[in-house]
């Protein structure tokens, strides 16, 4: 496991985009989407809409993952 973040590409709405996200968090958002029967991609989008203009995708991401486990 990396405790450095590592940039992962996400295709959101027909872009590409990449977000830094260390392993842990990946791995989880990667268990969370396949649970959910989701395309990890879709799921991005999803949490991409519904973050803040203030927020960035992979902080966004990090508190999904963090809110998932946390009401589970």
């Amino acid at each position: 496991m990396s405790a450095r973040p590592k940039k992962r590409s996400l295709t959101l709405k027909g872009h590409r985009t990449s977000v830094s996200l260390e392993d842990e968090f990946w791995m989880a958002f990667r268990d969370i989407a396949a649970k959910k029967k989701r395309a990890i991609n879709d799921l991005a989008a999803e949490i991409d809409a519904d973050r803040g203009v203030d927020m960035g995708l992979a902080s966004a991401i990090r508190l999904f993952v963090l809110r998932h486990y946390r009401s589970s």
